[in-house]
């Protein structure tokens, strides 16, 4: 397992600036009443990045504390805030009074303080950004109310499986008891397995380390992708710790509910939370573990500024209040990887021979010779026979799952003649073909919306489409046609279908939407892995593979008849390692590809992107440091909401990470206290590299 010394490429490498929690609780004697309030803005601006001294009124001193929401004048306009910190003296000589407290309950605790000022310098944000991130808005009356008792979560035994069914799961599990801070990612088994709480292998797993932790006397944090997740989570986790134990975060609470649950946490009331990206802010008293699940999930990367991602925040909090830590997933990132193999983690995991005897078997069409006698077409045909062999016999002993690519129904069009894609006339977009009523169908543009009566190749003047991506909707048309009778389910798009039974059925789903079976599918097909590799993007093939074990865990083992079968490139390496269930392995060779390419996690990556005048003036005031390299800036792809834009990229060696970062911020500050126009996105690592 992982130590307590904090390694020197972690994630919590990159900040700089931090202060200590004793330093946010103030210097003040506890008999003498406070006069300076040292307070985060609400300024998002980065040359004013920093904490401001105000004096405190004698009115509101007695109330005063680190945490409360305060307003001041600043600039010539009121700002609300929060105060971080009471100390006994000021570098400014005249303060200029707090204007107003707006409240007396301190939702923005010490340690939280640390953590959003590490985030921010780490991913070259400001503190306000990443605050609007971790408290959630006030509401008065929640707040007013008073608060209804917390149960305090129960510790049953300890269940079986999960966790202790892996090499070095029982002893991750004995070393959070006693309190020590371990780290650890584990790899879980896709297979098809519950119990009679509705548990599968990762969501016992959480159980697992919830209550050991929860017996040593810490809080518990459980960090997941959606909503539907945390309800999933909850649910299970109520059935141990008991029914209102559980504290849950996520922006469909509602505001009163949300603010209530995290005035429960601030108050040191709820020790097990569950919630998404945002709840890895929360100020869990007493952490002892955070568990986050599936940290390749684009959900748990924050598409606002400064654009963290929650893997990478609960690492950073994981040092700085020494607890444990629980990654776990199907697959495996390449992020993940990398700590791994510089032992800042420890992986658990099963090897992947024991593991393919556990789930089910994976076969792909046309991988063999045989095949190809059996089926000259596997290879050129997007439903070659074995596909029909495989539901035909799913069919006969309960639903099966076929997984497409996209949702809709011709998803995109290129020229029967040249293969030319099809583009909008008038913005570039690509084109797409919807059903329509008695199986007529019209042409549209996916960016724009507009409707093509006509349409005509630029290349050769062609005039007939095909379709190289279908969607679900055709397929489900398709595979309906060739198994008259059978109840069909398309789940996907904006009608995504939550639960399965148990009867046979035919499931048509996109990546993600995938229905949660009573029993376990009998058999899935995963269609058109070549579209899903194909996709211009540096994490196809790892987003590829984690959307695969996604659902293969639905899938039956194979001891219980399930199988599951791929229609795609057989020698393709991400293919490859779903036919072993080898996600490490795959995980290992994607790292050394970005290390010999120069992509992130190997290195670290700013991102700028803005108009020609603000990149250039980013770079006149950016000082990268030495080693770093400059890429572009190039035109981005033509889209309508980009049209104009470049990108910029900046990379430079891990250990420069934090200078790196420091730099592009700097730069930021320049540009806003000068005035200069031109809007500018800065990220670092971004998720999203194509």
């Amino acid at each position: 397992m992982g130590d307590t010394a904090e390694p020197k490429a972690d994630p919590a490498a990159r900040t700089t600036g931090v202060r200590t929690a004793e330093n946010a609780l103030g210097s003040a004697a506890p008999d003498v009443l406070p006069r300076i309030a040292r307070v985060a803005l609400d300024v998002y601006l980065p040359h004013l990045d920093r904490f401001f001294d105000y004096s405190i009124p004698p009115a509101m001193a007695a109330e005063i504390a680190v945490g409360v929401r305060v307003r001041a004048r600043f600039a010539g306009r009121m700002a609300a805030g929060f105060v971080v910190d009471l100390p006994a003296t000021s570098e400014v000589e005249k303060l200029a009074p707090l204007s107003k407290m707006i409240s007396a309950e301190p939702v923005l605790l010490p340690e939280q303080v640390q953590l959003l000022r590490a985030v921010a310098d780490h991913w070259a944000g400001t503190f306000a950004d990443v605050l609007r991130l971790a408290v959630p808005p006030r509401h008065a009356a929640t707040e007013a109310a008073e608060q209804t008792p917390w149960p305090l979560p129960l510790t049953p035994p300890t269940p079986g499986d999960g966790l202790r069914d892996d090499p070095g799961g029982q002893t991750f599990l004995d070393r959070i008891a006693q309190g020590e801070p371990v780290r650890a990612h584990w790899n879980v088994p896709p297979r098809w397995k519950t119990d009679q709480a509705g548990a599968d292998d990762w969501t016992r797993g959480v159980v697992q380390a919830t209550l050991a932790v929860l017996r040593a006397g810490r809080g518990v944090l459980v960090v997941v992708p959606d909503v539907v997740q945390v309800r999933r989570v909850r649910d299970v986790l109520a059935q141990f710790v008991g029914q209102g134990a559980i504290a849950e975060l996520h922006t469909e609470l509602g505001p009163a509910a949300r603010y209530r649950n995290y005035l429960a946490v601030a108050r040191r009331q709820a020790r097990v939370l569950v919630g998404t990206r945002g709840a890895v802010f929360a100020p869990i008293h007493a952490l002892g573990l955070i568990c986050l699940w599936d940290d390749g999930d684009d959900l748990l990367a924050e598409p606002r500024a400064p654009y963290c991602h929650a893997r990478d925040v609960a690492a950073i909090r994981a040092v700085q209040a020494s607890c444990a830590l629980l990654m776990s997933s199907y697959g495996r990132t390449a992020e993940v990887q990398s700590w791994i193999e510089r032992g800042w983690m420890a992986p658990i995991g099963s090897p992947p021979a024991h593991t393919r005897r556990r789930c089910a078997p994976v076969r792909v069409a046309a991988d063999s010779d045989e095949a190809l006698r059996r089926d000259p077409l596997a290879r050129a045909t997007r439903l070659p026979s074995i596909v029909f062999d495989t539901i035909r016999a799913g069919l006969a002993a309960g639903p099966v799952l076929v997984q497409v690519p996209r949702a809709g129904y011709l998803a995109a069009l290129s020229c029967q003649r040249c293969r030319t894609a099809a583009r909008c006339p008038s913005c570039q977009g690509p084109l797409k073909a919807d059903r329509l009523a008695e199986g007529h169908r019209h042409v549209s543009c996916t960016w724009c919306g507009r409707t093509l009566g006509e349409w005509s190749c630029p290349v050769c003047g062609g005039r007939e489409l095909r379709a190289p991506v279908v969607g679900s909707a055709r397929t489900a048309e398709e595979l309906g046609r060739a198994f008259p009778g059978t109840r069909l389910v398309d789940s996907s798009g904006d009608h995504v279908v939550r639960e399965m039974g148990a009867s046979p059925a035919l499931v048509v789903s996109t990546p993600g939407g995938e229905p949660r079976p009573q029993q376990g599918y009998s058999a899935a097909v995963l269609l058109d892995a070549a579209i899903m590799l194909g996709r211009a993007d540096l994490r196809a093939a790892e987003e590829s593979l984690r959307r695969w074990l996604g659902a293969a865990a639905l899938v039956r083992p194979g001891e219980e008849g399930g199988t599951i079968c791929l229609v795609g490139p057989a020698q393709d390496r991400a293919v490859q390692a779903l036919v072993r269930l080898d996600p490490a392995g795959f995980a290992a060779l994607e790292l050394q590809d970005r290390a010999a390419a120069g992509f992130p996690p190997a290195v670290t990556m700013l991102v700028a992107q803005g108009s020609a005048d603000a990149l250039a003036s980013l770079g006149k005031a950016a000082r990268w440091p030495p080693g770093a390299e400059e890429l572009g800036p190039v035109p981005l792809p033509p889209n309508g909401a980009d049209s104009g834009e470049l990108r910029l990229i900046v990379r430079a060696p891990r250990q420069l990470g934090a200078a790196l970062a420091a730099a592009g911020k700097h730069a930021l500050a320049v540009r806003t206290a000068r005035k200069e126009p031109g809007a500018l996105r800065l990220q670092i690592d971004p998720v999203a590299a194509s």
